[in-house]
Parts: C-alpha cells; sequence; structure tokens
C-alpha cells in the first residue's frame, strides 16, 4: 500500500514539474519577445476567432490575439485584442479581416495596409486608433449569396412562364413563319437574278433615250436662237411702228384738221351762196342786189 501510495506521488510531482517547466520557457520566451497591443474593431460576427490565434501581416505570422470581449461602452461593438511584434511598423492605413484556417472553421486574423495612410499607427486602445475588421472576400460571397438565390428564383420563375405552353406554340408559330419567309426570301433572290439578267437590256434603251434627249436637246437649242431672231425683228418692227406713229400724230393729223376747217368753211360758203340764189334766181344774170347804206354812209334813213 505504502509502495503505490509513493508511486502515485512520484507522477503528480513529475507532471507538476513538467508543467512548471512548460510555463517558466514560456513565460521567459514572452519576455525575451517584445509585442505592442492594438484594438481590432468590429461590428460584423467574429465567429471561428478565439484568443492564442494567430495574427499575420501581408502573411507572415506577427503576434496573436490576446482577448475577445463587447465593447463596455457600445455592446453592438466587439474589440478583438491582439499583439504584435514590436519591429512591426504599423501605418494608419491598416485593417483586418478574417481568413479561414484550413477546413477546421477556426479563423486567424489577416492585417493588410492600402498604404493610404503611412502616418505610423500608436499602440494602445484609443478608440480613435482602433484597427477595423474589414469583410472578406468569403464574408462578401455569404452576403451576397441571398441576393444571389433571390436572382436565381426570380429568373427560374421567368424561365418557367416563358417555357410555358403557349410560349412554346408561339415559338413554334415563329419557327413555321421563318420557314415560310425562308422560301419566299428564295424566289425574291430568283426573281431578283431574271431582273438583274434584263439590266443590260434595260441599259442599252437606257442609253438610246439619252441620245435621243441630247437630239432633242440640239433641236431646242437652235429652236431657240431661231426665236431670239424673230424677237429682234418683232422688236425692230414695234420700233418702226412706233415711229410712223408718231409722224402721223405730229404731222398728218394737223394738216387733215386744217384740210377739214377749210373744208368746213367752203361748204358754209356754198350754202350761203345756194340759198342766195334760191331767194333771187335774177342774181345769177344780174348780179346781187346793191346792199343798203350802212349808218354814216350817203343815203342813210335810220329806220322808223
Amino acid at each position: 500500500m505504502g509502495r503505490d501510495n509513493h508511486a502515485l506521488m512520484t507522477g503528480v510531482f513529475l507532471v507538476v514539474l513538467l508543467t512548471a517547466t512548460l510555463a517558466i520557457v514560456y513565460w521567459m520566451g514572452s519576455l525575451n519577445q517584445q509585442r505592442n497591443r492594438y484594438v481590432i474593431s468590429t461590428r460584423a460576427s467574429v465567429s471561428g476567432l478565439n484568443p492564442e490565434s494567430t495574427v499575420f501581416f501581408r502573411g507572415i505570422p506577427v503576434g496573436k490575439v490576446v482577448n475577445i470581449q463587447f465593447d463596455p461602452d457600445n455592446a453592438g461593438i466587439i474589440l478583438v485584442a491582439i499583439e504584435v511584434d514590436k519591429h512591426i511598423a504599423l501605418s494608419q492605413g491598416v485593417y483586418a479581416i478574417l481568413q479561414l484556417k484550413g477546413v477546421t472553421g477556426l479563423t486567424q486574423i489577416q492585417l493588410q495596409d492600402d498604404g493610404l495612410l503611412p502616418t505610423l499607427l500608436p499602440p494602445g486602445d484609443d478608440p480613435f486608433y482602433r484597427i477595423p475588421l474589414k469583410p472578406s472576400l468569403t464574408d462578401r460571397l455569404l452576403d451576397s449569396s441571398e441576393a444571389l438565390l433571390n436572382k436565381a428564383d426570380h429568373l427560374m420563375k421567368r424561365a418557367e412562364s416563358f417555357l410555358s405552353a403557349e410560349n412554346e406554340k408561339n415559338v413554334g408559330d415563329i419557327l413555321v413563319n421563318l420557314q415560310h419567309l425562308s422560301s419566299k426570301l428564295g424566289r425574291l433572290e430568283a426573281t431578283v437574278d431574271k431582273a438583274l439578267a434584263g439590266v443590260p437590256a434595260l441599259t442599252e434603251n437606257t442609253q438610246k433615250s439619252l441620245q435621243h434627249i441630247n437630239q432633242l436637246t440640239l433641236e431646242l437649242q437652235s429652236l431657240s436662237g431661231q426665236m431670239k431672231t424673230l424677237g429682234n425683228k418683232t422688236a425692230g418692227l414695234i420700233d418702226t411702228s412706233k415711229m410712223a406713229g408718231d409722224s402721223v400724230v405730229q404731222t398728218t393729223l394737223p394738216k387733215l384738221n386744217a384740210l377739214l376747217a377749210e373744208l368746213e368753211l367752203t361748204s358754209r360758203q356754198v350754202q350761203k351762196a345756194a340759198a342766195q340764189l334760191e331767194a333771187n334766181p335774177q342774181a345769177l344774170l344780174l348780179g346781187p342786189p346793191p346792199s343798203l347804206p350802212g349808218p354814216g354812209e350817203p343815203g342813210y334813213r335810220e329806220p322808223k
């Protein structure tokens, strides 16, 4: 019995000694490796992330996760405290993403830097300098999977409505119409070929018509010249007529007017002589009777 107790105590002592040795080695390693503490802030889920998870910077392990907790001032924010090797310089443009670790479902922190803010990031838990956690490609795909499923469902419904019995009949009718149209196009092509075969004869007739048109144009030009000559002669005749009219108005008409006046005077004298002969026919043989003396002449008598 005493021998069994001695063995049990020896085993317990060895376990405690080994644990203490490992703890001292780990502690001494932590002392030799100086690290800066930073805080990652996010409102998204951090499932698969545990304390002691490895922190990578551009694919190189540079630290570990120390603690994961909710923000005491805002329960909607999750704070992930990490430790990064002190010789790693992080700028204010650094951000974190979650990276899957194989097929285990566990995740790791992957730090990236876009270089937009080259100013160094001070360590500590200052809310202004917390590192943002951005969604990874996997997270974006998972977030958009629901929208993709909705679109796929909508597409399937549209395809189902398109492949309905009525639409299938319409598609069949369209194919039949296309077949009829193809046959009509074949006949039209044959007709066009025949029409093209008659194009040379039509071209020859067109050339003959153009020759006739040219000849007619020349004849019209000749006729136009003759009309122009006739117009010139007509203009000369009009000028001659105008001159003859002016001569008649200015010379002949005044002479004719004087002749008419003399004829009128002679006619009056003849009428007067005829009246005297009719009143005294003897005057033709004896001459006209003596005229009575007028006032102031010898033998004048005033009428009673």
